[in-house]
Order: C-alpha cells, then sequence, then structure tokens
C-alpha cells in the first residue's frame, strides 16, 4: 500500500490535503484514482490508513482512519556522522542508513570531502537530503523521521560533546565490531569521505574517545563503508534475524 509522509496533524476522521510533492508521485507516478488506499505518517510515530476522496491533477485529498500503532524502529539508537561525499555517492548512504535503521545523520565537512559547502548551498543540500531520508522512510515503512543536521567540520561537531559508544571506521585499526559489548547507549559511528580521514582529524576524533574499528581486510567505499558497518550492528546486536 502507497505511504506518504505529510507533515501535518493527523488524526482519525481527519481530511488532509496532500503536499505537492506526494501529491505529484500519487497522481503522475503511481496513477492512483479516488478511493485508492494509502497510509500516511507524519514522523512522530505511528500511522493512519486512509483514503484517497478526491483526486486531479493540482489536488489529492485523503480521509484518515483509525491511527495504527505501528513502529518499525531499531532497538539500537545508532547515529551516523558521515563525511559529505558527491551527489549520488551522499544520497545513496543517507537513503539505505534509513532502511538499516539509523536515527540521526550529522554530515561532516571533512578535508578529503570532494563537495565544499556554502552556507547558501549547505541549506540546500540539507533539505535535499532530508527529502531522500523521508522518502527512505515512506519506502521502509518507518513512521519516525530521522534528522539529518546541518553539515559540520570536526571541531564544530565534536565540540557538541556527542555521547554514547563512540566509534569511527579506520581500515588499519585493531578492534573490531566483536570485540566489543551490547551497547546500552546511543552508538556514534564516523565515516570518512572519498578519500577517507587525514591523520589530524583521526587524532582529534581518538582524542575524543572514539574507538577505531575495522571491518575486515579489504577497504570499502564510503558509500559502502558506514552501511556494512550499520548492518553488522543490526546483526549482532539489533533487530536482524527477529
Amino acid at each position: 500500500m502507497p505511504r506518504f509522509f505529510v507533515d501535518l496533524p493527523l488524526s482519525p476522521g481527519a481530511k488532509i490535503d496532500l503536499p505537492p510533492v506526494p501529491a505529484h508521485h500519487a497522481t503522475r507516478v503511481l496513477r492512483l484514482v479516488k478511493g485508492s488506499e494509502v497510509v500516511l505518517f507524519n514522523g512522530q510515530g505511528g500511522e493512519y490508513p486512509a483514503v484517497l476522496d478526491w483526486v486531479d491533477k493540482d489536488m489529492v485529498s485523503a480521509r484518515c482512519r483509525e491511527w495504527r500503532d505501528a513502529e518499525r524502529e531499531s532497538p539500537l539508537d545508532i547515529r551516523l556522522a558521515q563525511g559529505i561525499s558527491s551527489g549520488e555517492r551522499m544520497d545513496y548512504t543517507l537513503q539505505k542508513a534509513v532502511e538499516l535503521g539509523v536515527t540521526e545523520i550529522q554530515p561532516l565537512a571533512m578535508r578529503r570531502s570532494v563537495v565544499k559547502l556554502t552556507s547558501e548551498r549547505a541549506a540546500r543540500r540539507v533539505e535535499h537530503w532530508q527529502g531522500v531520508v523521508m522518502s527512505a522512510c515512506e519506502q521502509c515503512g518507518r513512521n519516525r523521521l530521522p534528522l539529518v543536521a546541518k553539515p559540520l567540520d570536526i571541531p564544530q561537531w565534536l565540540a557538541t560533546e556527542p555521547d554514547g559508544l563512540k566509534l569511527f571506521l579506520s581500515p588499519d585499526a585493531d578492534a573490531t565490531l566483536k570485540d566489543l559489548e551490547l551497547p546500552q547507549r546511543p552508538v556514534w559511528l564516523v565515516a570518512g569521505p572519498e578519500g577517507g580521514f587525514e591523520p589530524e582529524e583521526a587524532k582529534l576524533i581518538t582524542d575524543f574517545g572514539f574507538t577505531p574499528i575495522r571491518l575486515g581486510p579489504r577497504i570499502l567505499r564510503t558509500e559502502t563503508a558506514a552501511l556494512a558497518a550499520v548492518a553488522a550492528m543490526q546483526a549482532l546486536w539489533g533487530d536482524y534475524g527477529q
């Protein structure tokens, strides 16, 4: 059943006019018609089965049914600090991170990042990334929307004092995920951009208490590394296999 995120209050029986993006997707992509059944969610938990009661090229309205207490969140609170990579690579990382259960995403402007964002471009990019996250939630069934924070460099981000189990990916590390205990707190995972970490960046992160970990003998691309790590965490400690 098609799912749509709407940043609006929802309640049983409410009539909701879909915002332009989901309305366009409903009519022009999915070719839905009056009477089609859909699911609406607003990122605050749970979802509403709904039926379309008005459809034309410019407007789509839906009538909410009873609220459904559907939660598909991971038992792990995994937060990803991802070095900004170029274009589709970053989009792919964010999309799949949401599917894998990540709860928060902090883009990091790093020295080897190919993409350099001005403040104006950064604001537009965050808006785009949040749209990628929204679409991923629609697809994978999540009813809570992970936040994409504004990009920061490493000193700025460390100044926010991220807490919990703190890990960063390094192919030269001695430790692996299997060496760690089941985390009973948030997990922060730091992954580098296309060129990896500068030595000074790795030292800053390590000095702040992050543990370097490796995923195996092969060096993974930026769009693969964090996703492989999150998937491994879900297999070791999370809800994979349930």
